[in-house]
């Protein structure tokens, strides 16, 4: 992809599952990569396999969802690197049951994951990306918060936020040379999906045109094209990645 040697890009939740690949797709794009996850160690593993193939990386224990965390987190990546040009917050969690039997409890982890971590990370990081005249935002949302998803109702409203969130910023930051766009995934191979048990995972492969549910490395490419020159006239736009399970005009 064009212009992304040599940028400075914070990937959320980067030490597993989806987030791990668009690291290493990113480490291998050339751009200096800073990997935020509750597991430190898990990011550092990221990041020294970034290192290794030839590429510079930096792994930095974070709680997104912790304002402060946030703030100390960028601060450190851009001691070591510079400046932070582009962000993808793809961090996220959810626990699948009817909305009935759920607790205050959970909704306020799953807000505080979900909702509250992309906009701790967008607070701190646009402002010097508005101030300096570019930047760019990827979402990683979830077609949950496109077309609803049985089971995972405060999770569903939240990446229904999470899209208009970045539709309204991407108006408000337009002039500035920000763009934000978000990606919305179908069901995919991670571990999240394999704690809902083989039953769930066979029926979804049945229900995707593809006959197979997304795999962590199906993400990388469209999100460094978002995070890319080749992307610099498109804002404010949301992509399903799902097979076609869904698909949107």
């Amino acid at each position: 992809m064009r212009g992304l040697k040599g940028k400075n890009v914070i990937i959320t939740g980067g030490a597993s599952g989806i987030g791990q690949a668009l690291s290493l797709r990113l480490g291998e794009e050339g751009c200096n990569v800073g990997i935020f996850d509750l597991n430190g160690d898990g990011a550092n593993k990221v990041a020294g396999d970034i290192n290794a193939a030839g590429g510079t990386a930096h792994g930095y224990a974070c709680d997104v969802s912790d304002y402060a965390a946030v703030e100390a987190a960028v601060a450190a990546f851009e001691d070591d690197c510079g400046p932070v040009y582009g962000l993808v917050n793809n961090a996220g969690w959810d626990q699948s049951m009817p909305f009935l039997e759920t607790t205050l409890e959970l909704w306020h982890k799953v807000v505080a994951i979900n909702m509250y971590g992309p906009l701790n990370l967008c607070h701190v990081v646009l402002k010097g990306m508005s101030e300096r005249g570019e930047g760019r935002v990827v979402n990683i949302s979830s077609d949950a918060g496109r077309v609803g998803s049985s089971g995972e109702a405060v999770y569903s409203a939240c990446k229904g936020g999470l899209i208009a969130f970045a539709k309204t910023m991407s108006r408000e930051l337009a002039r500035k040379g920000v763009t934000l766009n978000t990606v919305c995934p179908g069901p995919t191979n991670t571990p999240l999906l394999a704690e809902q048990g083989p039953k769930l995972v066979a029926a979804l492969e049945r229900a995707v045109p593809m006959k197979r549910v997304a795999e962590p490395e199906d993400f990388p490419g469209l999100v460094s094209f978002f995070l890319s020159d080749d992307a610099a006239y498109i804002t404010g736009q949301t992509i399903s990645v799902s097979g076609g399970l869904t698909m949107h005009g």
